[in-house]
């Protein structure tokens, strides 16, 4: 079974926008438009670029974490993105 995963993006506009999925990388390229079914946020700010990924044990969890990173300020997302840890 493929687990969740939380993830922020940096869109071309500059734009930070932070999800949840079961295969980040086939979201991607869905926020991308390669793929069908993306997000109306990002398809005017195309091309997306992955900065932060984290595992979640579940959907809730994901979704909990996805929450309380949308809470934080753009410069403490980009700190989080950067150290590069969950």
């Amino acid at each position: 079974m493929v687990g969740w995963s939380v993830y922020i993006l940096h869109c071309a506009d500059g734009t930070l926008y932070t999800g949840v999925a079961r295969d980040t990388e086939k979201r991607l390229r869905q926020h991308n438009g390669t793929l069908a079914g993306g997000p109306r946020y990002t398809r005017g700010r195309r091309p997306v670029e992955l900065l932060w990924t984290s595992p979640a044990a579940d959907r809730s969890t994901a979704q909990q974490r996805e929450a309380a990173i949308k809470k934080l300020s753009r410069a403490a997302k980009l700190r989080l993105a950067r150290s590069g840890r969950p």
